[in-house]
């Protein structure tokens, strides 16, 4: 997006592309709908990037969805709303947005160089890059984007590997960490082997204050899903407080604990006690499941009810980087202009997953990604003015 922007203004531009084609984490976001971006309006949409990253609710802000949206269409992807809010391209893959993308960057005269690997900065302000023949090339461009990644998916590139060679050169890096990943919860074999795959539908899960809605889907080591991953951050400050990783789901949101009881009370006859909780408090196989966890079912109405109204669990960890939709961490805002440019390295900008934020799943993720590179991008014009 940076090369994009730049190149637009009529500057030559090199993108020196670490993998064997360009755009790999782009077209895995594609695998399930390419969820762009979302319809919200903005005040909400800002408040999904946390108080800590006013520099990309500001990107976003000068780069808000429907320009986005606008942008996709110039590409020739119309995109659509979905039922949840979510925009997609209609063809609903990445591949022809980014067939359409790279024609145009061509076009543009922007030269991508794949299997070539960002390496650092030579001691006259340069930067080097090993090559696929093992060589280092050592360049001196006018300006400078990095958009190395984050951690999460590292067969694809993003591996963190930037973060020891910037930290060595005295730039703040805050430790890359699983975002919008599972939670680890310590099953019991029979309920890890009945419902691993199992959905949790319509739940809603709290952590201290913060409550979300949602679904999960329920794993052999705990639980992944949108309304897991709404809540990562506060779920990662849990796990180092007095809490210990307590949460709480509400299998039930849409019925009051009230409702809930007097439902309980009606007579069980000779129905177990799961055909029973089915169908007095509709619930499924694997929620029935769940609230057998935290131990044995309460014998009383009311304590049913409540134990159907927050089902309390441990998380004892988050499952591992390589495996999270994104990561959180990385450079620190304190350490940059607002335009994106490293404060002890002029000419050198920063953009994407690399930088100091985090988002939940819902086009969140790529929104800010796009918008930041482009901040960067505006950035390199004014410093090259």
């Amino acid at each position: 997006m940076a090369a994009e922007v730049i190149a637009s203004a009529g500057h030559a531009v090199t993108v020196y592309e670490r993998m064997p084609s360009p755009a790999r984490k782009f077209l895995l976001a594609g695998r399930g709908g390419l969820n762009l971006t979302h319809s919200e309006p903005l005040d909400l949409f800002l408040n999904h990037y946390g108080a800590e990253a006013s520099a990309v609710r500001d990107a976003v802000t000068a780069f808000p969805p429907e320009k986005l949206i606008a942008w996709a269409n110039g590409l020739g992807q119309e995109t659509f709303t979905g039922s949840s809010g979510r925009i997609f391209p209609k063809a609903m893959k990445a591949s022809p947005l980014l067939r359409a993308w790279l024609r145009r960057l061509d076009t543009l005269g922007v030269t991508i160089k794949t299997r070539h690997t960002w390496t650092g900065f030579t001691s006259d302000g340069g930067i080097t890059i090993a090559t696929p023949d093992a060589a280092t090339l050592t360049a001196k461009p006018d300006a400078l984007v990095l958009a190395l990644g984050g951690g999460s998916w590292p067969r694809l590139g993003s591996d963190g590997s930037w973060v020891p060679v910037l930290e060595a050169d005295g730039i703040a890096v805050a430790p890359l960490m699983p975002a919008n990943s599972g939670v680890l919860i310590a099953w019991s074999n029979i309920f890890a082997t009945r419902f691993a795959g199992s959905p949790l539908k319509r739940i809603a899960v709290r952590v201290g204050e913060l409550t979300a809605r949602g679904e999960a889907v329920i794993t052999q080591t705990g639980l992944e899903g949108g309304v897991i991953y709404a809540l990562a951050r506060e779920i990662r400050a849990t796990l180092a407080a007095p809490s210990a990783g307590a949460i709480a789901i509400d299998l039930k949101p849409d019925i009051t604990i009230d409702d809930l009881t007097q439902r309980l009370l009606r007579p069980r006859g000779s129905q177990s006690v799961s055909n029973f909780l089915r169908k007095a408090a509709n619930l499924d196989a694997a929620a029935i499941g769940l609230l057998r966890e935290p131990g044995l079912l309460p014998p009383d109405a009311a304590g049913l009810a409540e134990r159907i109204k927050s089902v309390r669990l441990t998380v004892h960890g988050s499952a591992p980087l390589s495996r999270a939709i994104s990561s959180a961490g990385g450079v620190r805002f304190a350490g940059l202009t607002t335009e994106m440019m490293f404060a002890s390295k002029p000419g050198v900008f920063a953009a994407g997953e690399m930088l100091d934020w985090e988002a939940p799943t819902g086009g969140y993720l790529l929104q800010a990604s796009f918008a930041t590179g482009v901040a960067a991008a505006n950035g390199v014009l004014q410093w090259l003015k």
